[in-house]
């Protein structure tokens, strides 16, 4: 990313982050395209400034036929929340996903963390926010996901008409076909809103580092199955009515285990709910002037704040979910608990930084008969995806933080 792109975005994610406005439904949304599908892709961690790598000859084809445009995650710059953000159009402090591991007081004792997915089918972590799919079902049209955080589980009381649980080892190529035959369904039952999930450029940022060849391989795997995708819905009849909304959660950047900030805590003053390049700590009650005196300001490396008193630009801290002091790394740094288990094997990338970050930009394409060739949008913030996607399968969306406005240069 050049140096002037690098300001453009940095200005333009600082002013959209600056503004909060809770959008009512756009109860004009118009009716899709007689047989048009909808299909929102994320590429986990594919930060936007990948695609001009070279080895992405899809994604770059799809950006140069449509619409393109670097965009700032809400924070924190995770993968539960902003994919939760993506498709309720809520920023995590309203839907509730506040971030990847957490605690809610009302489920004492008790800890959703990735992995476990017992905890995570408790609907009480995902009530915040109404997914797309459930909408969409509400008003008669038919969702298949094929993957997406939530998607495993029945919200609100709706289920989509096509899902699969989870399963990080499903290859790229397997997903793309199993979308497909969703779409081999008679008409009368076949979706018309469906999602796609990759995972394999964020494990491999993780692993390796945003700059490493392992890192590039799995961005020209997925867009290999992109390529795959594309072929399918072209022998289906299908490649001229498919708008494509291909986006990231957030960005990569690299690290190492010599920048390290010590969350040197005893647990009985306080407890660390998480740590990585955002930190929350919970004092334990009768050593909150104790554990404020050792975190709270400006210190090497990085800032801590009370809950409430976070910068107004992050939309942050009002949640019964979101710890009493909340820390914030550098861009490349991360804080460490022993509280904790670390991360297994090679470590050399990570997020969760500043959204206004350049490296935390996220990847959004816009590519179908929905969509004119050749837009760069300005940047802007994920919430406003929600409501391009509600007007796209032509439901009212629920109210949200996004505007459609962001994205209104890109449509036809």
């Amino acid at each position: 990313m050049n140096c002037f792109r690098t300001l453009v975005f940095a200005i333009g994610a600082f002013a959209l982050l600056a503004c909060a406005q809770v959008r009512d439904p756009d109860v004009t949304a118009g009716e899709p395209n007689a047989g048009d599908i909808v299909i929102l892709i994320s590429i986990d961690g594919f930060r936007d400034d990948y695609l001009s790598r070279g080895n992405t000859p899809t994604l770059a084809a799809l950006a140069a036929e449509g619409a393109h445009a670097s965009m700032a995650p809400s924070f924190p710059s995770v993968t539960f929340p902003n994919h939760y953000t993506l498709i309720t159009g809520l920023r995590p402090d309203r839907n509730g996903m506040i971030n990847n591991r957490m605690e809610d007081p009302e489920r004492s004792g008790i800890v959703f963390a990735l992995p476990d997915r017992v905890v995570a089918a408790d609907p009480i972590w995902w009530v915040g926010g109404v997914p797309l799919w459930v909408s969409a079902e509400r008003q008669g049209v038919r969702s298949g996901t094929m993957f997406w955080p939530g998607s495993d589980y029945e919200l609100h009381g709706v289920r989509p008409s096509q899902w699969r649980a989870f399963d990080q080892n499903m290859p790229s190529f397997a997903r793309v076909d199993t979308l497909l035959t969703w779409l081999d369904l008679p008409a009368d039952t076949r979706s018309n809103f469906f999602t796609l999930y990759f995972d394999l450029v964020d494990t491999a940022g993780h692993r390796y580092g945003p700059d490493a060849i392992e890192t590039n391989a799995a961005a020209a795997e997925v867009d290999a199955a992109l390529a795959r995708l594309l072929a399918g819905l072209r022998s289906r009849g299908l490649g001229e009515n498919a708008n494509l909304v291909i986006v990231a959660d957030h960005g990569m950047s690299a690290i190492s285990d010599e920048r390290i900030i010590d969350l040197a805590l005893a647990p009985e003053s306080a407890r660390v709910i998480w740590d990585g390049p955002f930190a929350g700590v919970a004092p334990v009650q009768g050593h909150e002037a104790e554990t404020e005196s050792a975190l709270l300001g400006r210190r090497d490396h990085g800032e801590c704040w009370r809950k409430g008193e976070l910068p107004a630009r992050f939309h942050y801290g009002t949640h019964r979910r979101v710890p009493a002091i909340i820390c914030l790394a550098d861009r490349g740094w991360r804080y460490r608990s022993v509280q904790l288990p670390q991360y297994p094997g090679p470590n050399r990338g990570a997020h969760g930084y500043d959204p206004a970050d350049p490296e935390m930009a996220a990847l959004f394409i816009a590519h179908g008969p929905a969509f004119r060739a050749g837009v760069e949008l300005t940047p802007f913030e994920n919430v406003s995806v929600y409501p391009l996607l509600a007007r796209l399968i032509g439901i009212a969306p629920e109210p949200n933080d996004g505007a459609l406005e962001d994205t209104a240069a890109a449509l036809r």
